[in-house]
Parts: structure tokens; sequence; C-alpha cells
């Protein structure tokens, strides 16, 4: 039904979406249980927004001069991948607000790279039903995260958690880059 592209980038997507959506509504215990404060959640989501909120005025003033949006895909990424294992480390709040100012820099190049390419592949006639595709996957795929998530945090911890999404976001960096350049 979709052409080869899309089912391409919805599947590597895809797995990213769901090492992303491991972590979810658990982030809030993971901040209480590490940095100790209800402030530090706060804090931090604040950093990752406004650090994404300028990184993306920067990509967006510069990246349509990006003949290949796949590697700032896959840039944003292998950013967040960073970032989600840097989170093993994190013992205080200037830590964690340093790694959520990385994960908004990789949601600020990653997010509007994936747009791009979904809108340059769009079938005819057929947009909403493609946008509509993808926000079905992505809902299923979250909300399949989160619950996986839990149970990880419950019988394995946030370490497993951390490299888990670490281990889907570089399956999907790697699939994007060893797939031909020509497909997306």
């Amino acid at each position: 039904m979709y052409n080869k592209s899309l089912k391409v980038l919805f599947f590597y997507n895809g797995i990213f979406v769901l090492g992303a959506g491991l972590l979810g509504p658990l982030y809030a215990f993971f901040v209480e249980s590490q940095v100790d404060g209800v402030l530090a959640v706060s804090y931090s989501w604040a950093a990752f927004l406004i650090a994404s909120t300028i990184a993306t005025i920067i990509v967006g003033r510069n990246g349509d001069g990006v003949k290949e949006k796949e590697f700032l895909l896959m840039g944003g990424m292998l950013l967040r991948a960073i970032a989600w294992i840097s989170f093993i480390f994190v013992t205080n709040i200037y830590q964690l607000i340093l790694v959520q100012v990385i994960i908004g820099i990789g949601e600020a190049i990653g997010t509007p790279a994936f747009n791009t390419i979904f809108a340059e592949h769009l079938d005819k006639n057929i947009h909403m039903r493609e946008y509509s595709t993808w926000t079905l996957i992505a809902n299923l795929v979250s909300a399949s995260g989160v619950l996986i998530g839990g149970y990880i945090v419950k019988y394995l911890g946030f370490h497993i958690l951390f490299i888990s999404m670490a281990s889907l976001a570089l399956i999907s960096f790697f699939g994007l880059l060893l797939k031909p350049r020509k497909l997306l």
C-alpha cells in the first residue's frame, strides 16, 4: 500500500519511538529517586523544552540547506541514545539538566528531519491515510513502550531501562545508516 521509503521510515522510527516510550511517565520516578526532588523534574523538563526550542530555531533556519535529511534524523537518534545511556551516571540536578539539554538538541534535530523526510515521500491522494498510519503506529508503539518500561524498571531497574532505550535508538540509527541513501 505505502511506498518503500515510508515503510522503512515507519519501521526504524517506530523502533526509536519504542525506545523513547520505555521511559515515558517513569521519568518522574527516576528523577525523584536519583536527584531527590519534585522541582528537579520541573527544572530538567524545562531545560529540555528550552534547549529543544532554541535548537529548533537553529535547525529551522539551517536545516533546509542539508541535502540528505536522513543524516539529521540519524544525528538526532544518536544524540538521544548517548543522552539516554548517560542517565545511568546522573547523580545531581546539574547532570540531569545537561542530559535533558542533549535530549532537547537531539529532538530538535531529529523530529523536523523525520517530518521533512515523511512529507517528501507522501503518496499522492493518500496524505491523510499516511499521516494517520504514522500516528497510529507511534501511539501504539509508545503505549507498548510505557508498559514494557514499567516491567523493566520493576524487575530489572532503571539502568537496564536506559541501556534498552539506547540500544533501540542505536538499532534505528544503524538501520537507517546501512540503508541505501537513495531509499530515503
